[in-house]
């Protein structure tokens, strides 16, 4: 991990610029914050049935307070069920009201090192829909039900009140804190994901993170074991639900489309310069699978996929169309993270309507025809914010270093412009470089630093 030393304040002056760049939201409106308070006084109703017995836990990040789901795990037979608890978003949050038209406007949660502009006011996120363990919480359990061969079957979706028995943190958690199955049910969607010939892609993420005293880190970070298994149970219920609203001709889909031919060939390109070893007769997603994101090259590899793809959106459910998502290989949805996410909200809504044998509301059905451009619109902000932020650390990182001598591969072209990876630090930047090829190594000066600009300056070493 690089630690940053910002001294100056650049970090800090930058980060501001923006959130204001961005329109980056700080707080809320009196009246949505009102709302929210009203909302979270609201009381369960009959509907949500009392489960503050079973042994629901959360897993994430250490800091995190908004807190989507919380779980447990039973053996029947030879099957695996995931009974799986989702804030209740919807509960507290009705049609039209400030809190809702606000979470409209926002789409998603945006993050930033220096906190986080909320898609829900705190009173809601952070505490009374929040899965905590400090009290009990309405919440939405699915029960998953997964097979031997790692197929997902949605058994039943009912609201329920749940009180979460420990909130568990990716980089302490112990085996003994987790179900006795929660290893056997990732190893059994891992393998079901290989089956159907799936790759995620799950390169090192650069990450800004604060430390305290103006100082930052700036890092490449593989996921940990325990995030990747947690992932599979989110997997495994948006699979789930995904075929059943698929089946029951309603819902909002993540769709994503492969590498165009164009873009596979600057792939194999980029893979024979990286020195990866990947024989013609064996596919992209085969590849993908052998990828370990603590080997650089192959992490550079796993960004230069990330970016070869066209991206994924959404998609409401259209007669005669199966959504697919190529990177899954799978129908796939989005119901797991209300908290974060505007379109999980609507996507739990149907869920628990076609569950129940009732018609999914109307409201639902209008607002899988809007979400699409909603959500891609905060998609992108969040895409634009995420880069901006990473520019400027790398900036404040190298300033003082003009002149220096770096290694860095090629992972992607556009003319003479090219995309680098440095090779002993995490930094991603563009160069001019008259006919560079991807995977090719090059030495580069650092010619330029400009924080306020979050612009890096490299030129090829002649």
């Amino acid at each position: 991990m690089k630690a940053i030393h910002d001294p100056s304040g650049a970090l800090a002056s930058g980060l501001a610029a923006i959130r204001q760049q961005f329109q980056v939201p700080e707080g809320f409106p009196p009246e949505v914050l009102a709302a929210a308070a009203l909302a979270a006084a609201r009381t369960p109703g009959q509907e949500h049935v009392d489960r503050t017995d079973e042994p629901f836990v959360t897993l994430d990040p250490a800091t995190s307070t908004d807190l989507d789901q919380a779980f447990h795990i039973e053996a029947s037979g030879n099957d695996l069920i995931l009974h799986y608890a989702i804030a209740d978003v919807a509960w507290f949050v009705v049609d039209g009201d400030p809190v809702d038209a606000e979470a409209w406007k926002r789409g998603e949660t945006q993050y930033l090192p220096d906190g986080k502009a909320g898609l829900y006011p705190p009173a809601l996120a952070e505490r009374a829909a929040s899965l905590l363990p400090d009290g009990p919480r309405p919440a939405v359990v699915f029960t998953v039900r997964l097979g031997a061969n790692g197929q997902a079957r949605l058994d039943a979706a009912r609201r329920a009140m749940i009180r979460s028995q420990a909130k568990l943190a990716y980089d302490s958690v112990r085996p003994d804190q987790l179900p006795a199955d929660f290893a056997r049910f990732a190893e059994r969607m891992n393998a079901a994901e290989a089956a159907r010939g799936a790759a995620r892609v799950d390169p090192p993420e650069q990450e800004v993170e604060a430390l305290g005293g103006g100082r930052y880190a700036l890092s490449f970070r593989p996921l940990l074991a325990s995030e990747r298994a947690n992932a599979t149970l989110s997997l495994a219920a948006n699979l789930a639900i995904a075929e059943a609203l698929h089946q029951a001709g309603t819902g909002l889909f993540r769709v994503m489309a492969g590498p165009t031919a164009a873009a596979m060939a600057r792939l194999r390109s980029t893979a024979a310069g990286l020195g990866l070893d990947w024989p013609e007769h064996v596919d992209l997603k085969a590849l993908e699978r052998t990828l370990d994101q603590r080997n650089p090259d192959h992490a550079a590899f796993m960004l230069a996929v990330r970016r070869a793809g066209g991206g994924a959106g959404y998609a409401p459910w259209i007669p005669g169309v199966t959504p697919w998502h190529e990177a899954i290989s799978a129908t796939y949805a989005h119901a797991t993270a209300p908290l974060r996410r505007l379109a999980d909200r609507y996507v739990i809504r149907a869920v628990l309507a076609i569950a129940n044998g009732k018609a999914v509301e109307l409201e639902v059905e209008a607002a899988f025809q809007r979400l699409p451009a909603v959500m891609a619109k905060a998609e992108a902000l969040s895409g634009q914010i995420e880069r901006a932020v990473i520019d400027l650390a790398e900036t404040v990182m190298l300033q003082g270093r003009e002149g220096e001598t770096f290694r860095a591969c090629v992972t992607d072209t556009d003319g003479d412009s090219a995309r680098v990876q440095l090779l002993d630090m995490p930094v991603v930047a563009r160069a001019r470089i008259a006919g560079a090829a991807p995977g090719q190594r090059v030495d580069l000066s650092l010619a330029g630093v400009d924080s306020k600009q979050r612009r890096l300056q490299f030129a090829p070493v002649s």
